[in-house]
């Protein structure tokens, strides 16, 4: 079983490339990333990606900030693969669209050249979350057919007045007698014992570091605090109604089908105590990430198949992107019911989020404020893929309990709750 690894790559675009590109990527956002010249279905272990454009701005104190050409995707390891197959498989699409950006060596250089080119653009997150840690893209599809399978074994009737384990022997018969199954006997592999020693003594590092600097951080915490308290009682600007042609914007990029792309961006407030506060809070999350919230849910949200937090220039800007289930409606609406709490930790320190007290409460609470700072800083995703769209993050994991109940013994109770999985 391999584990998943985001990948971001970011390029800077010269304003005079600014038209062509939006414009190739609103087509390849209508004709989808799945065929030539993109071709991302035949990509190994792709689950998700995306093209977006993050436009030209100022930072706060008017230094310009160029518009850049962002490229995202989730993705079974190893990493050196895949950036092999983005011009190896992809690498006509990858032309067409960094040919806009500084830099580009283009289609005629070597090979090489053009897989290090990607590499050198690379931006590390800061955090990264995975819904199922370890749970490859082979999995969630082989998975997925095994449900049909019976399924269409289900439908083809003569079930009534049989009892649920006369029901799942018949069902375990099926599938003894199809050779293309017969991986479902056997559950899932764990990921590589190099990954999960890495793991391991991360999980036990982090919380010995810092027992080591409590006394420090004891000492520093109450002058840290009321820096913060003063800092969220100093006058904060109006947060705005999100102007229509935003609105529209955004409108025309989601809400496809099952699931959907989402991406945030805004800068962090100034001086050394919020930049300091954001680094921490993502040291944090990142540890939650990847120790704690690992099968299904994320602090209480359980329809995000992958999200990252990712620094950019310089820990000037942050951006948030995920994908999700449902409409962004429900999913804002997720945010403020399950994890207010850690929304206001992790974008208390950024400028035009709702007022925050003590950095957890207020915040997000503050519904429509907080509704229209996302809507605000919203960036569209015009250029999608997803390798599993009819799937959401609840359908995967019911998928995942099928194949774990299908081999051995239950009672008529087991398998009764077993079927009506199906």
């Amino acid at each position: 079983m391999p584990y998943q690894v985001g990948v971001t790559i970011r390029a800077e675009v010269s304003p005079d490339q600014l038209p062509p590109l939006r414009k190739l990527l609103a087509d390849t956002g209508r004709k989808g990333l799945t065929e030539p010249p993109f071709d991302f279905a035949h990509l190994r272990g792709v689950h998700f990606a995306r093209l977006y454009l993050l436009d030209e701005v100022a930072d706060l104190d008017g230094r310009p900030i160029p518009a850049g050409l962002v490229f995202m995707s989730e993705v079974d390891a190893p990493l050196r693969r895949h950036l092999a197959q983005l011009i190896d498989v992809a690498g006509d699409g990858i032309d067409q669209a960094f040919a806009h950006c500084a830099g580009y060596p283009g289609p005629g250089a070597r090979r090489r050249t053009r897989i290090a080119w990607l590499r050198r653009h690379l931006v590390p997150a800061s955090a990264y979350y995975v819904n199922t840690v370890g749970r490859g893209l082979d999995q969630i599809r082989q998975e997925a057919k095994l449900r049909d399978a019976l399924e269409d074994r289900l439908d083809q009737g003569g079930w009534t007045g049989r009892a649920a384990a006369g029901v799942r022997q018949d069902l375990q018969d099926y599938v003894a007698g199809r050779g293309d199954l017969s991986w479902a006997w056997r559950p899932p592999p764990e990921p590589p014992l190099l990954f999960r020693i890495r793991e391991a003594v991360h999980k036990a590092a982090m919380p010995l570091l810092l027992l080591l600097l409590m006394p420090v951080l004891l000492a520093i915490l109450p002058l840290w605090l009321v820096a913060l308290r003063m800092s969220e009682l100093a006058p904060q600007p109006e947060i705005k109604r999100p102007a229509q042609p935003q609105l529209a914007r955004l409108q025309a990029w989601e809400d496809y089908e099952t699931q959907n792309p989402y991406a945030v961006i805004g800068f962090i407030k100034p001086g050394r105590l919020h930049v300091l506060t954001m680094r921490a809070v993502q040291l944090a999350t990142s540890y939650g990430a990847r120790h704690l919230f690992t099968h299904g849910s994320l602090a209480g949200v359980k329809s995000i198949h992958f999200a990252r937090w990712v620094p950019l220039d310089g820990w000037r800007r942050m951006t948030f992107v995920s994908n999700y289930d449902g409409a962004v409606e429900a999913y804002n609406d997720d945010f403020i019911n399950e994890i207010w709490w850690g929304l206001n930790a992790v974008f208390g320190s950024a400028v035009g989020y709702p007022p925050t007290r003590w950095l957890l409460w207020g915040g997000a609470r503050l519904e429509q404020p907080f509704k229209y700072t996302l809507r605000n800083h919203q960036v569209p995703v015009p250029a999608w893929y997803t390798a599993y769209p009819a799937l959401s993050a609840g359908n995967i994991a019911n998928n995942a309990r099928i194949r774990a109940g299908l081999p051995g013994e239950m009672t008529p109770v087991q398998a009764e709750q077993w079927l009506s999985l199906l």
